[in-house]
């Protein structure tokens, strides 16, 4: 069961009380879904992803966690592991997200360093995350992930193969390109990678930054 260390979390959404225990429930689920969790660390941190689909964020966030004992959270895998036949509307986003953020405080609380894999692309629901991390007093690291649209189109292309990674987004370009249109300036200091290039660098930042 979710830790009682997440009421300030719940209570922030100011839902009526049928809502907070839906949210409950979800956050216990998506706990459930997750593999092995790694050990707990003296100072847990959370790496929070910012981007649009197939720009790169889910090889990314593999890529970080080779690197730092951390549990991917990815908004696509707990999507489905909540809604089996997701329909992507408002009400679904929300109740996702209402049980990631429970999760995230719950883990952190825990000494669970995360890394969330989202597309995160409104400052609005950015600020739930940084009112979780600002009242836990931990570090958080926020990396906007970009690369060129022709690139992302031969990615999402690349899709519909049966290879696709089952992290993978189910949004085709049509999705980006309407997604494009919410994408908001992060006003929080934060990394800038294009995943079209050479990604070494700002993993290696990251790690020091983290190891500091």
């Amino acid at each position: 069961m979710v830790s009682t260390v997440i009421a300030a979390t719940i209570g922030h959404f100011a839902e009526p009380t049928m809502w907070r225990e839906q949210a409950l429930s979800d956050a216990s689920r998506l706990k459930e879904s997750l593999p092995e969790l790694p050990e707990p660390v003296a100072k847990p941190f959370l790496i929070v992803l910012s981007g649009l689909p197939g720009t790169g964020k889910s090889y990314i966030s593999r890529r970080l966690a080779e690197r730092l004992p951390c549990v991917i959270l990815s908004s696509d895998t707990m999507r489905r592991a909540l809604f089996p036949s997701p329909v992507f509307n408002a009400g679904e986003n929300q109740r996702l997200f209402a049980a990631i953020h429970i999760l995230i405080e719950d883990l952190l609380s825990k000494n669970v360093a995360i890394l969330l894999d989202a597309t995160n692309l409104v400052e609005r629901h950015r600020e739930r995350l940084y009112c979780i991390i600002d009242r836990l007093r931990l570090k958080i690291i926020i990396l906007r992930v970009e690369a060129p649209p022709e690139v992302v189109q031969e990615r999402l292309q690349a899709r519909v193969a049966d290879n696709a990674p089952p992290d993978s987004s189910d949004a085709d370009f049509g999705v980006y390109q309407k997604m494009k249109t919410n994408k908001q300036i992060i006003r929080r200091q934060h990394f800038a990678v294009d995943t079209s290039k050479d990604i070494a660098p700002v993993i290696e930042k990251i790690v020091r930054e983290l190891k500091r």
